[in-house]
């Protein structure tokens, strides 16, 4: 059997996963996912449920945008959203009482400064009220399996909002396959239609303290005495590799951002330490076995797609090994299902087992058959034309 050296990982689920160890993160929960293979690259309690201050608000708007008809449609600010938001100390936008404003601004307003004043208005207008919209929310949640996660308010004001750093991931790269919540996670600046000007959180980190950001272009923050600095963030490299990473429980006794500095840190660490191993392309054979009594000398599987896997800068393709074991000749009479396991090593240790299948497609060759089995069909025919023959004699002599 001969296998290319795309073989090197077939289906490779790799954990190369940096660890929380590796870098100094200031926050307690953590997790990365590198979004262009959706690989978990780095995880830190990632599935311990938490307060998540305004990372609440990502929902918010998925929902709001998912239940809006025309985001341009005007709408008046209610008092009921303004209410009781300074004794809370909660982040707004800035809109005012009876003010006209579009469901765009509202979105926006949502995301980029994270204004409950926003956020409530959008729940007084599509379920008339938090309590309503809320139960869209939870809704939502069930839907897309976060199963670890459980609303009680739009803003992440209320600690009792749960969910962990694994779900609000999932819930960030569905929310990003939507174009308006996309173009609005990737603005930093916004004026409103009545020319209020909304700056994210991620202009004001940037701007504020000594961090060259190289890599984030979307955030969404949070911050509760209980859920401490919160970050929801994408990124990408100078090679065009995309990055998703969700971190929570930063202090923030001193008011420092230390959920910023963990995500740059993050990122820049990433980016320096590793590097993207191409491991095969789409339709590259994979795998190829011996074949017998098929018209295919080969039975060949092909790459759906392109694989490459993040690893360290000292690993490459020398560094990966293989060991199969299981059939080393395929032939059209072979039982469909699994016919041997395939390990994929690192460093001499398993790192992945894969069973390797025959789907039974592959095509009969009648000539070769014979010619396998000649010795055999000579004789056996031979054995037949005497047994006719014999069975001839004695129903002539049955007729007599």
């Amino acid at each position: 059997m001969k296998y290319i050296k795309y073989i090197l990982i077939f289906f490779l689920l790799i954990p190369l996963n940096i660890k929380a160890d590796d870098i100094k993160l200031n926050s307690k929960y953590a997790i990365l996912y590198d979004l262009d293979t959706n690989e978990i690259l780095l995880e830190k309690n990632s599935e311990e449920k938490i307060a998540i201050a305004s990372l609440t608000k990502i929902m918010t708007t998925i929902v709001a945008i998912e239940n809006i008809d025309d985001i341009k449609e005007e709408v008046t600010i209610p008092a009921y959203a303004l209410e009781d938001l300074i004794k809370l100390q909660a982040s707004t936008a800035g809109f005012q009482v009876n003010q006209k404003v579009t469901y765009e601004d509202l979105l926006y307003g949502i995301m980029l400064p994270s204004g409950a004043d926003a956020a409530k208005t959008v729940a007084y207008y599509i379920s008339n009220g938090e309590e309503e919209y809320v139960k869209l929310m939870n809704n939502k949640a069930k839907e897309l399996g976060l199963k670890n996660t459980k609303y009680y308010d739009t803003t992440g004001l209320n600690d009792n909002n749960y969910s962990t750093v694994t779900d609000v991931a999932e819930l960030l790269k569905y929310a990003l396959k939507n174009d308006t919540f996309y173009k609005i996670f990737t603005t930093q600046s916004y004026i409103t239609t009545n020319n209020i000007e909304l700056n994210s959180t991620l202009k004001y980190y940037t701007q504020n303290y000594p961090y060259q950001n190289d890599y984030i272009y979307g955030a969404k923050t949070g911050f509760t005495d209980v859920a401490g600095y919160c970050l929801a963030s994408i990124a990408k490299d100078e090679d065009n590799n995309h990055f998703l990473l969700v971190t929570a429980k930063a202090p923030s006794e001193t008011k420092y951002p230390y959920h910023f500095e963990d995500a740059v840190n993050t990122y820049k660490y990433y980016t320096n330490e590793y590097h993207k191993l191409d491991i095969y392309n789409k339709n590259d054979i994979i795998l190829s076995l011996d074949t017998k009594y098929s018209t295919k000398d080969k039975f060949e599987i092909k790459a759906n797609n392109n694989l490459a896997k993040y690893v360290k800068n000292d690993i490459n393709e020398d560094d990966i090994k293989l060991s199969y074991d299981g059939l080393n000749v395929v032939t059209p009479f072979t039982q469909k299902g699994k016919i041997g396991t395939l390990n994929i090593l690192l460093n001499n240790e398993i790192i992945q087992s894969i069973d390797i299948n025959y789907d039974g497609n592959l095509p009969i060759s009648i000539p070769k058959l014979i010619k396998d089995y000649i010795f055999f069909i000579i004789p056996l025919i031979l054995i037949i034309f005497f047994i006719i023959k014999i069975s001839k004699k004695k129903k002539r002599k049955s007729h007599k």
